[in-house]
């Protein structure tokens, strides 16, 4: 694999994994009893902290990108695995 293919593939893991930590652990200023601003959304976060976002969504999408690429080497999952799935009986 070129190295610019695995740069482009795990800058595509980190921005899925991104998408899928943000919610996490993030609560609005009424559940934590925090004062609102004035005009400010019902749903804002209250304790947003996006160092630990962008730990989290590295490490993450590092080992899942970890795991693509050991299939990639190995082949333990290819497109034939889902034959079987796909291929019912008419």
């Amino acid at each position: 694999m070129n190295w610019s293919s695995i740069v482009a593939i795990y800058a595509l893991f980190w921005v899925m994994t991104a998408f899928v930590i943000l919610p996490i652990g993030v609560r609005t200023h009424e559940e934590l009893g925090l004062p609102k601003t004035p005009g400010q959304a019902d749903g804002a976060p209250g304790n947003f902290r996006p160092r630990v976002v962008l730990l989290r969504t590295t490490l993450l999408s590092a080992v899942l990108f970890g795991l693509y690429y050991l299939n990639y080497i190995y082949g333990w999952i290819d497109r034939h695995s889902f034959d079987a799935l796909f291929n019912r009986p008419k």
